[in-house]
Parts: C-alpha cells; structure tokens; sequence
C-alpha cells in the first residue's frame, strides 16, 4: 500500500532583489499514518520550510516551484488552491516553534482549541467546548476549565506548547507536523512534551514528522530519519541503522559532534567551513568543501540519492567506504592532565 504521505522531488525557491535562493532543491519523503518520521540536519538546510510547503504555509514571497505532494492518494499539487488547503488542514495539523507567536494572544486558549472542532468537524459550541477541555486534560494540563479561560501570556512556555499540541490535534488530523516543538523548553520540560506528543500518538494512531537539531530527540521520538544539507535529503533509513552506521559524512560528523556519556574522555569532531551559498546551482557535492573524505570525484558532480537494502538511501559516492571513517578519523590522543 502507497504510504499516507509521499513528498516526491519538492523544490521551494524564494525570489530576492538579487536572484533566486533555491532553499529545497529536490526532497522526496514518505510517512504513513502512525509512523514517526523526523527531519534533522542544521540550520538553514531547509527543514522548516520542506514542513512548511507540505501544509501550504510557506512564508511570502516563497514558493513551490516543483515535486509532487501526494496525501492519501491524491495529487493535491494539481488541486485548485482551495481545495488542496482544505485536504491539506483537514488531514495534518502544525505545532510551531515558538508557541507564544504561534497562538492568538487576544483570544483565549481553550477557544483557539475548540475553533477546528466547530469549523472543521461542524460540532456545537457546547461540544467544541468540551473536546477542548477533554484534550487540554489529554495533554496534561491541570484544572482543564479552569485553565480553557487563560489566555497565552498567563501559562507557561511548557502550557503553551501543550496548547498548541492540543489545537494541533483538535482536527482529527492522521499526522501531526512539529517544528522543533521543544527548542525553547528547558531539559525537563523538553521530556514531558516528548512524551505527551509520543503517548498521543501511539494512542490514537497519528502519524508524526519531526523537525529538529537534536539527535537524541530524534533518536528517541522517530522510527525513521531524513537527514538534510543545503536544502536536500542526504541520506535516510530507520533511526537505528544511520545512527548506528551512518552512509553519508554529514550525518557522521554530526554524530561524531555529539558528547557520548558513555565514552567520558573524548574530542569532539566539529565541522569546518560554512554551508554553501543556496543562491547558486549546485555543481559538486554540496558538502564538498567541509567533507573530511572528499575525493576529486566528488567536485564533479552533485551525487544523486542512491537506495541502499533493504532501507536506506545516500547521497555520497564514497559510501562504501563508510566503516572505515572512523578509522580515518581517529582521536588524537587526550592530555594526560585530563584523564
């Protein structure tokens, strides 16, 4: 069966007064309705927008430029502009970054929950009303009626973004999108979001697209990975296989610049030079120039994204050299005065 979502060869550029920024030049990802799928790879390389394109948000003057977008079986890319926003809300729901921006601050919580449940699902006032305390109770606030006649700035960072989980959830959505939902939270805070986000969707069957830069969130949220560079996908698999034996020198190097607990006494591999400039079509490697393993070949084309059994895909020519890159890379030796 074809999965519920399948994103193929999206392509997002943005016009500028100096030419053209192609900031998603060629994504093709798929996630099924109770399946957990993260995006991960570092600022700018195009994550947020690659989840903002599939719900219709980009921001202007940003736009779809080409790829497919195919929800549930249809091609919603060939839908007049009204009808594809209206499959689009009706089967995902967004949790943003920043949840202070991200809700109404003159309107009351509980009422920015209950507004899908009467719009979208066309239930009474009393009984939108009571969805949203029910789902404000699901999402652990405490004193749901209570708390339904808050508005934003009364509630903390943490009740902020378990409200805009809620609304998120308010339509009945099959798959929830979330932009670093838990950037701006602190560690603990950060774990009960996760948390809340993980037993709602193993309870109802919602599907989940991550966005984020942390890899232990990652690690212990998503079953599958995409891992981005300069607008593209790099490299994907389940979340096991590539952070157990990753097929691309980026996914390693971010890795690799990671603290292990387990090894106390370790250097860190950081990563050189700057991402490259997205204004300009890619000729070579993306990650040519910061690439610790770059060969000749690799400034002679941009690779494309090869399929590797039995579920995983590369964009790296050297990727049968992959187990020896730790070798090749080995620690320098640690001071002895920090043993």
């Amino acid at each position: 069966m074809s999965p519920f979502l399948e994103v193929d060869d999206l392509h997002v550029e943005i016009p500028l007064p100096y030419g053209t920024l192609h900031a998603v030049r060629g994504v093709s990802l798929t996630a099924d309705a109770g399946e957990a799928v993260g995006l991960v790879g570092e600022s700018g390389s195009g994550k947020s927008l690659t989840l903002r394109a599939l719900l219709g948000l980009l921001p202007q003057p940003a736009r779809i430029t080409g790829g497919r977008i195919v929800l549930d079986g249809v091609d919603v890319t060939a839908l007049p502009a009204r009808e594809r926003r209206r499959l689009l809300t009706g089967a995902m729901g967004m949790v943003f970054q920043d949840s202070l921006t991200a809700l109404n601050p003159v309107m009351r919580v509980g009422e920015q929950i209950a507004e899908a449940p009467r719009r979208k699902l066309g239930m009474s006032a009393a009984r939108a009303k009571a969805r949203a305390v029910e789902l404000m109770d699901r999402v652990g606030i405490p004193d749901p009626e209570r708390r339904y006649r808050a508005y934003p700035h009364e509630l903390s960072g943490g009740m902020r973004q378990r409200i805009c989980i809620a609304i998120a959830l308010s339509g009945q959505p099959r798959l929830i999108l979330a932009d670093e939902p838990t950037t701006a939270l602190d560690v603990t805070i950060q774990a009960q979001v996760l948390g809340v986000i993980e037993s709602l969707r193993e309870a109802d069957g919602v599907g989940l697209i991550l966005v984020s830069h942390d890899l232990a969130v990652v690690s212990e949220t998503c079953q599958r990975v995409y891992v981005m560079y300069a607008g593209r996908v790099v490299e994907s698999g389940p979340i096991r296989d590539v952070l157990g034996a990753p097929r691309h020198p980026y996914s390693f190097a971010l890795l690799r610049s990671v603290p292990d607990p387990d090894v106390p006494v370790h250097r860190l591999l950081t990563i050189p030079g700057q991402p490259p400039d997205l204004m300009e079509e890619a000729v070579e490697c993306p990650f040519a120039a910061r690439c610790l393993f770059v060969a000749d070949a690799c400034r002679q084309q941009n690779p494309p994204l090869v399929t590797l059994p039995p579920d995983r895909a590369t964009a790296c020519l050297r990727y049968q050299e992959a187990d020896r890159w730790s070798d090749l890379v080995a620690d320098s030796p640690v001071p002895e005065e920090v043993r």
